[in-house]
């Protein structure tokens, strides 16, 4: 947690009580960067860790609220887009993003990470689409205000599940999905990638036929699987393999089950198969690199 300036983050803990209310805040925080300031100015935990170059990948859905600067928001389904102060970015989870702000201005921000049965369902429902994640005039509808409130409430207050912050945060969803969102013009085929994309994200451990889902999309595969590589710049089933790997890593790194447990989570047909792509992809044999983790 950071304490110049007023600069804070704070993780909690996922409460089982907030499965109760739908939702809870699982992180929150607000910084001030600097102009020519690195980005982050602080370390956060690795799963969180955001670097430019590598871009980040969450399992919970932030709300980022730029209250002064410029800078920059890159998904797969958007690409690159501009972002100015009152804008709010929508970071949604299993989504491949990277941000920062203009080394010329810097930027304040103010944020907060929500998960839980409820934001799950908008998600599915679309109201937040992956293609719409940047929206204007967040600071003239209140956003500000709400986002202080669960900042000082979490400052103050122990550590635990708040039904008042579930309220709160559901009154920060409720404001974002008022707000008109930036929507980037896409083509026929970049919409069938976002939804190839979304749909792999969803379903990477289960079989898979990239050709059949090139056909139900309505794209012919060899367009599809060319366009798919240049959005995301994954060949389809490099795609699903990245998806069921970096899964794993988590599982490894976050559990002690074994390697055929999770190898059977993620979609791998044995632990000898997972074992066998994750040394290729990394380097490492999943227990090599397991001990590697927990080594003092």
């Amino acid at each position: 947690m950071t304490s110049s300036s007023g600069n804070y983050f704070r993780y909690l803990p996922p409460s089982l009580e907030a499965r109760n209310w739908g939702l809870c805040v699982t992180a929150s925080g607000c910084t001030r960067i600097p102009a020519r300031a690195g980005y982050p100015l602080v370390e956060h935990p690795e799963d969180h860790h955001l670097d430019w170059e590598r871009g980040r990948v969450l399992d919970s859905l932030q709300i980022v609220l730029i209250l002064s600067g410029s800078g920059w928001i890159e998904t797969r389904a958007t690409g690159r887009l501009r972002v100015k102060a009152g804008m709010v970015i929508l970071l949604l989870p299993k989504t491949w993003h990277r941000y920062k702000p203009d080394a010329q201005t810097g930027w304040d921000e103010s944020w907060i990470e929500v998960q839980g049965p409820l934001v799950d369902g908008l998600l599915e429902a679309g109201v937040f689409p992956m293609d719409t994640i940047l929206r204007a005039r967040a600071i003239d509808v209140g956003l500000e205000e709400i986002l202080d409130s669960i900042h000082q409430r979490i400052r103050k207050k122990p550590v635990g599940f708040q039904p008042e912050l579930s309220a709160a945060a559901l009154h920060v969803l409720s404001l974002c999905a008022l707000i008109a969102p930036m929507q980037p013009q896409l083509s026929r085929i970049q919409h069938s990638v976002n939804e190839a994309e979304r749909y792999l994200n969803d379903h990477h451990a289960e079989p898979i036929n990239i050709e059949a889902l090139a056909k139900r999309l309505g794209v012919a595969y060899s367009h599809f699987r060319r366009a798919f590589r240049a959005q995301t710049g994954f060949a389809p089933w490099q795609y699903v393999m990245h998806l069921r790997l970096t899964r794993a890593r988590r599982l490894l790194a976050s559990s002690d089950a074994k390697l055929y447990d999770v190898a059977a989570r993620v979609g791998f047909s044995s632990g000898f198969h997972l074992s066998f792509a994750f040394k290729r992809a990394f380097g490492q044999s999943p227990d090599v690199w397991r001990q590697t983790l927990f080594k003092s």
